[in-house]
């Protein structure tokens, strides 16, 4: 079975995250919701509390975070009773990225699933802190969902690429998989003035079309300046439910994430951002 994990501040993007996860895994998953809460409890105000009322304090949050994470899966299997999903839940007083990694390796997840925005729902920024760190440094990969986004069946993909990047077909596994089971369109997008000519690139594109079924992939080039207003405007263009980008060494997502805030440079997708992590393997 696949499994997913949410990390969740128990807010409402949050929440539409979750249900756009159930609803695009019809196949029956295991869920893991995680709820980090050190923040809640290790207040300046409480910096004084002595050990056993502070202790007395993480146990009284641990409980009614427990209880808001059953009850929003109650909700899910009441608004979805034909589900087959497992789910599990787990409050930890800790550090998010901590946690996230811990259950990850801990129980071998398959994708994590996050709103793009958290609690604070900073309506000038793509990613909150939280998502942007997660996407920065754990190795699963992770599925971003815009807060207003509405769940509809994925039925075209826009994956850019240079194709320098020797993919493998375990990165690759979901994003087919995907494909197969809504019958969706990849479209693999090259921008640039200049037409591949090194064998690297040709290597890894005829890769790319004995892992993917033909019947499925497309290629595209565009001749362009400017990658993000290119990927901006084909999104829309191109009428694109699900962008699928990786995150590698030296590639244009990995300097768009070093940036202090990803707004500056102007990726703002209005859809499910599907991001590979790409740093295990040493590049050659």
């Amino acid at each position: 079975m696949r499994k997913i994990a949410i990390p969740t501040d128990l807010s409402l993007n949050a929440q539409n995250a979750f249900e756009y996860a159930v609803s695009l895994f019809n196949e029956p998953s295991v869920f893991y919701l995680l709820h980090v809460y050190a923040e809640a409890v290790f207040l300046p105000e409480n910096s004084n509390l002595p050990t056993d009322k502070l202790e007395h304090k993480n146990k009284l949050t641990s409980q009614k975070c427990q209880e808001r994470l059953t009850q929003l899966i109650e909700n899910i299997k009441n608004n979805y009773p034909s589900s087959q999903h497992e789910f599990v839940t787990q409050t930890k007083c800790g550090y998010l990225l901590d946690e996230v990694n811990n259950l990850v390796k801990a129980e071998n997840i398959d994708l994590l699933v996050m709103g793009t925005r958290g609690e604070t729902n900073d309506r000038n920024l793509t990613f909150g802190s939280n998502t942007l760190q997660v996407i920065k440094q754990v190795q699963c990969p992770v599925l971003c969902i815009p807060e207003t986004y509405q769940y509809k069946t994925p039925k075209k993909l826009l994956f850019p690429t240079n194709y320098m990047i020797p993919y493998q077909e375990r990165e690759l596994k979901l994003v087919e998989e995907l494909s197969r089971y809504y019958n969706a369109e990849i479209h693999m997008l090259y921008v640039s003035d200049f037409n591949m000519s090194s064998s690297r690139q040709k290597d890894n594109k005829a890769f790319l079309e004995d892992v993917i079924d033909s019947e499925s992939i497309y290629f595209h080039q565009v001749k362009a300046s400017s990658k993000t207003h290119t990927f901006n405007k084909q999104i829309e263009k191109m009428n694109i439910d699900l962008l699928v980008m990786v995150n590698s060494r030296h590639t244009y997502l990995e300097s768009l994430l070093e940036k202090s805030t990803i707004d500056k440079i102007g990726l703002q997708p209005k859809i499910p951002f599907l991001i590979l992590q790409n740093f295990i393997r040493t590049e050659v």
